[in-house]
């Protein structure tokens, strides 16, 4: 891992890369490798953590193929050649169900340049220096937490982590052969707290599904908050704020705390990857939005009373325009404010400094001003 991959931004591509193993996870998930050729393997440099996007061609409710994104994150400490991602099936999900029952070894998909900020601030992985880590996950959550763990552990011998993984049931777990294996490699630093929703555990507090009551107990029995030197948290929206409100409440600080949503818990429409079709009738007024993108700028008007947001109106103009979740969480979309003023509906990606450098996110801003600047370059 180079120190470019784990401190800054790198410009969002996509590459096509040929699929060379899918693992069987659970009934339900697989763990899919893609080969990365040399020539472009600097550009999927990553720091664990971080997410790939993959773009495909994927039959809709309808049958009728539609282009569709999703953004899942790297299940593997850093490995130069080739990228695996954890891919859960979602109910209704198309991206998901079509990865899970029709992708094979030898097709070619999109994939975009690693991205993400769910990676540490402090280095974890540095030689050298003893880390404490602690990591809740839920689901599929546990794919980006896979290789942070590993990653600090091989760091350093002194290195210790504290795993709670929240589950419906023991055949819902994923990677559970790896874990086990770490725990093996690793007894006396690794600590694997497996919660279970659905199914009967000898210990009451690691029953049923992972609520305040629970998480409590565990925060002021089983894990010490005092010796962590980061939080990883990474599941559903209502777990993820549950941990950051009782951590708070503990005293720690904020910065210390790594977090990523893989869902926000709302549904969006699941052919709403393109900018949509936004009509202008005669005299109505507009803004004009201007946009940068690998150092070609564009300008599009947008209806005043469409509300429409940047990324969709610059879609309608440039379709390489980078963005892959839509919803405010993985951050791709991102762009520098570089004049007028928007209203930013969602943010679960940005971090406070970024904020305060100027960035938003593109799905989830509406401009407020007759003019507004922003550079995706940037």
């Amino acid at each position: 891992m180079t120190e470019a991959a784990s401190t800054t931004r790198k410009r969002a591509r996509f590459h096509t890369l040929k699929v060379s193993e899918i693992r069987r996870l659970t009934a339900n998930a697989v763990e899919v490798t893609f080969d990365v050729p040399e020539e472009i393997a600097d550009e999927f440099d990553y720091a664990p953590g971080q997410y790939v996007a993959l773009r495909a061609m994927v039959p809709s409710y309808d049958g009728t193929p539609v282009e569709l994104r999703r953004s899942y994150s790297i299940s593997q400490a850093p490995v130069r050649g080739e990228i695996k991602v954890g891919i859960k099936k979602d109910q209704g999900g198309l991206f998901s169900t079509w990865a899970n029952e029709t992708l094979a070894v030898g097709d070619e998909i999109d994939v975009m340049s690693p991205q993400g900020t769910f990676v540490s601030k402090k280095d974890l992985v540095r030689p050298g220096e003893a880390q404490h880590l602690v990591a809740i996950a839920a689901g599929s959550g546990i794919t980006p937490v896979m290789a942070i763990t590993r990653s600090v552990l091989e760091a350093d011998e002194r290195s210790q982590v504290d795993l709670v993984y929240a589950n419906r049931s023991s055949s819902d777990v994923m990677f559970v052969e790896e874990l086990a294996d770490l725990k093996d490699k690793y007894p006396s630093r690794l600590a694997v707290h497996h919660v279970l929703s659905r199914e009967q555990r000898i210990s009451p507090l690691l029953t049923g599904r992972l609520d305040q009551e629970k998480l409590e107990l565990l925060l002021n029995k089983v894990l010490r908050t005092d010796l962590a030197d980061e939080w990883f948290l990474c599941g559903p929206m209502e777990l993820v704020q549950m941990v950051r409100d009782n951590l708070a409440e503990q005293g720690v600080e904020a910065e210390r705390v790594r977090f990523e949503l893989f869902t926000t818990g709302q549904v969006g429409d699941p052919t709403g990857q393109h900018g949509k079709p936004v009509k202008i009738e005669e005299g109505e007024p507009t803004r004009e939005i201007e946009f940068q993108v690998d150092g070609l700028k564009g300008t599009v008007e947008s209806p005043i009373e469409a509300r429409e947001t940047i990324l969709n109106a610059a879609l309608r103009a440039r379709p390489d325009v980078p963005f892959a979740c839509s919803g405010g969480v993985c951050g791709t979309c991102r762009a520098k404010l570089v004049s007028g003023n928007v209203d930013m509906a969602e943010n679960y990606a940005l971090e406070q400094d970024e904020l305060d450098a100027g960035y938003i996110l593109t799905c989830q801003s509406v401009p407020t001003t007759d003019k507004v600047a922003v550079d995706f370059d940037a």
